[in-house]
């Protein structure tokens, strides 16, 4: 901890209580996801700009803390009936034809491997940064949530793989070797979270919801580190890890109480949206390498193209998962939602720098146009939408 800035322990959660008050105030004229002033108050105190704020061993620890519990929470918000029938084949399809479209769209001007690296990251959909937009505006569990969730679940895991595949040090033969056995593994995982006497587990974490022992978050964490250690191992990306370890929890947590199931999910949006997601989403905003478009002004007009690009390559796809019957606004709004895109941006750039495919350059355009789409898209896409109560869930008859 010898690099970390006393002043960044009050600074930084000070600007995680800061964001969500003017998310709320900007409410009263339009809504603005709470993550989009987390980012650009990162980049105020980051180097670029106050310099309050740099680098930290031990805040990119946490911030990579936030990143695993982000999709630790993107994997327990998987709804499975979804990817049955029309929802999951048109999603499937969607993601595919993005990856290539993306790759595609760069091989001619980029490097083999460096085209790769821009096409995974502009077929990302960030679910984990979409599913507090869908919760906070009530369609979690309305058709046009469920089709964005479907999206965004490709859009994030579909990425995870493609990394692992392409972009580790091994060749795409032994690459496929490990990560099979990493769905080996995850695969004994689900069993075991299908095989233990749910009784006795639902019975420890109800008992001790509200004491010290705090079971359930105590295996959650237990699972999270298992999965995530098992991805270093490996060498494969830990986030593959920690999204299934959400789908594992949501096994195992399936046939318990509402109302427990319920406080469990309380206690871990709190853990993970009030403390540990903002870390990672104002620490991107510190670590954003301003600088070097402020170096060539000129840089800046390639952030509207990667804006551009994101809708295309990832939004006009994802429009296939529409529900039936969805307007032109809906499959519009649709677009919008499966082109936001940053987590997965910022992984898989970070992956592009350390293995020298990426120049500081092309990672900066791409985390750019990734937070001008968090900053942009859904609210755009929850415009077209138009404010939504929530409302009662529709069945998987109606989605297929």
């Amino acid at each position: 901890m010898n690099d970390l800035q006393p002043q960044t322990l009050v600074i930084i959660p000070l600007l995680a209580v800061l964001a969500p008050l003017l998310a709320r105030g900007m409410g009263r004229w339009v809504r603005v996801p709470v993550v989009v002033f987390e980012l650009v108050l990162g980049i105020l105190i980051g180097p670029a700009v106050l310099g309050w704020v740099g680098d930290s061993a031990f805040i990119e620890l946490m911030a990579d803390f936030g990143l695993a519990t982000l999709f630790f929470v993107a994997g327990t918000e998987i709804e499975f009936g979804a990817f049955r029938g029309r929802l999951g084949r048109r999603a499937s399809l969607g993601w595919l034809l993005s990856l290539g479209a993306g790759v595609l769209s760069v091989v001619i001007l980029t490097p083999w491997e460096a085209a790769v690296v821009i096409g995974i990251a502009l077929s990302s959909t960030a679910l984990g940064t979409l599913l507090p937009v869908l919760r906070d505006a009530g369609e979690l569990k309305t058709p046009f949530g469920q089709a964005v969730g479907a999206v965004g679940a490709l859009g994030e895991f579909g990425p995870l793989i493609a990394i692992s595949l392409f972009l580790g040090s091994r060749d795409i033969g032994l690459s496929t070797l490990v990560l099979l056995l990493f769905m080996l593994i995850s695969g004994l995982a689900i069993w075991l979270a299908f095989r233990i006497p749910h009784g006795a587990m639902h019975k420890a974490v109800s008992a001790t919801l509200h004491t010290s022992g705090q079971f359930a978050i105590r295996v959650i964490l237990l699972i999270l580190g298992g999965l995530v250690a098992v991805s270093v191992l490996l060498e494969l990306d830990f986030l593959l890890g920690a999204f299934t370890a959400g789908i594992v929890w949501r096994l195992i947590m399936r046939d318990a109480d509402e109302a427990d199931r319920e406080a469990v999910e309380s206690k871990v949006e709190a853990v993970a949206f009030g403390f540990l997601v903002p870390i990672f989403f104002i620490y991107t905003g510190v670590t954003f390498d301003l600088q070097a478009l402020l170096a060539d002004p000129i840089l800046f007009l390639g952030l509207p193209i990667v804006l551009v690009a994101l809708f295309v390559i990832r939004g006009l796809p994802s429009m296939l998962a529409s529900p039936v019957g969805a307007s032109g606004r809906e499959r519009l709004a649709m677009a919008f939602m499966g082109a936001t895109g940053l987590p997965i941006i910022v992984a898989v750039t970070s992956i592009g720098l350390d293995e020298d495919i990426l120049t500081t350059v092309q990672a900066a355009l791409l985390v750019g146009g990734g937070m001008l789409s968090v900053l942009l898209f859904p609210l755009i896409a929850m415009r077209l939408r138009g404010e939504r109560a929530a409302r009662v869930a529709p069945t998987m008859d109606d989605m297929a």
